[in-house]
């Protein structure tokens, strides 16, 4: 984050493409589309980019009090999902003479084109502008020698017949991209598919995230992206299996499926309150192991050697996701730290509206376990796994 030495500096450096002024305490729209262009890195400096806020076109200051929640509602901008993939953002507050300042700075995306609500926001000099079919296409070739993770990278030996196109072009494209830039993209298949990150046009193969969402047979390239559903009789593995199931495919179907057996293992029966009234408790939250098994499909480590697991014994349930803590996250500051393992899968969970923000499935569950008058979710970690159980309240 900038010094407050640095801050003066760019006040009055009026030239810089890397610094958008504004006096508006209201306009997320501004600050968004700011932060969009900034992470799209369009001139490719390779260098932060800056939202000022409280600072006029001409670098004067505004006069503005600027407190902690408008700071906590730009914080915010990076996991409310509404940019996507999700941007680096650090925000920084400064009290000059002459009003405070809050400064958003902006890293450059490793995984562009990052779209704000289905557009993708670039600077042209010192204004922001829609970029154009060949500007994106810029952006998107680019991504190739910095894609740092797993899903963004090309899925080697796949081809564009092992997708199911319908599937991209009539259930998820018009989900991600606005439908103004729908009705004035006249673009073949795989420059729509590169430019969401699910096509490596160096390659000419989809990447890893393409294969696994819109993949006819996903697992002939990731043979171990599947979730393994076991029903036990009693506390034990060793213990007689009831009932076995594998859910797998796209996605999409993958998350359909999860949606109806995840029905299945919920059972409720009404508690007496008073004379009166009663209140129905769960043997397990559906909330909350909705929660813990979308985090495990965000969050998994796709190459590993193991599926996600999903184990039902008599009064407990344990959900396994192969590989463990990502990033920065660490046991200490699990679960307020967040780092993504799988930014590409992560923005088409939200696209599809299984994610309605980041950053918060954990602390949904705990709630909701906490309501419904379970014991709290133990944690373990290891370094291939991570391992959630939730105790029955019934």
């Amino acid at each position: 984050m900038l010094t407050q030495a640095e801050l003066v500096a760019l006040l009055s450096d009026l030239e810089s493409d890397r610094v958008e002024r504004t006096v508006s305490l209201t306009n997320m729209d501004k600050y968004c589309e700011a932060v969009t262009a900034f992470a799209n890195d369009l001139p490719n400096h390779r260098q932060p980019g800056y939202l000022l806020i409280g600072v006029h076109d001409n670098g004067s200051l505004a006069n503005l009090t600027i407190d902690d929640k408008f700071l906590q509602t730009l914080g915010g901008i990076r996991s409310d999902g509404n940019i996507q993939p999700l941007p680096s953002i650090q925000v920084g507050h400064f009290r000059l003479e002459g009003g405070d300042v809050a400064v958003v700075e902006v890293r450059p995306s490793d995984l562009p084109p990052v779209r704000y609500k289905g557009r993708v926001h670039i600077r042209v000099g010192p204004r922001k502008a829609i970029a154009t079919e060949q500007e994106e296409r810029i952006l998107s070739e680019r991504r190739i020698s910095y894609a740092p993770t797993f899903d963004a990278r090309p899925c080697a030996g796949a081809t564009l017949e092992d997708l199911i196109l319908d599937l991209f072009k009539f259930t998820y494209l018009p989900n991600a991209v606005s439908s103004e830039v729908l009705k004035a993209n006249h673009r073949e298949v795989r420059a729509q598919l590169a430019s969401l990150r699910f096509y490596d046009t160096q390659s000419n193969c989809p990447t890893n995230a393409g294969v696994l969402l819109f993949g006819k047979d996903p697992l002939s390239w990731l043979p171990l992206a599947f979730v393994q559903y076991v029903k036990f009789s009693t506390e034990s593995i060793t213990s007689e299996v009831l009932a076995e199931r594998r859910v797998s495919g796209d996605l999409l179907s993958v998350l359909r499926e999860l949606d109806l057996l995840l029905e299945q293992l919920i059972l409720h029966r009404p508690i007496r309150v008073s004379t009166l009234r009663e209140r129905q408790v769960y043997n397990y939250p559906p909330n909350a192991i909705r929660e813990l098994m979308m985090n495990a499909v965000l969050h998994r480590d796709y190459s590993a050697n193991s599926p996600i697991r999903l184990y039902e014994f008599a009064s407990h349930i344990e959900i396994q996701s192969p590989g463990g803590l990502y990033g920065s996250v660490s046991p200490e500051n699990f679960p307020t730290e967040n780092s993504y393992r799988n930014p590409v899968i992560a923005e088409a969970v939200k696209t599809l509206g299984y994610v309605n923000a980041f950053g918060r499935g954990v602390a949904v569950a705990r709630e909701a376990m906490s309501q419904n008058g379970n014991p709290q979710i133990e944690f373990s970690f290891d370094t291939h796994y991570v391992l959630a159980t939730l105790r029955s309240a019934l």
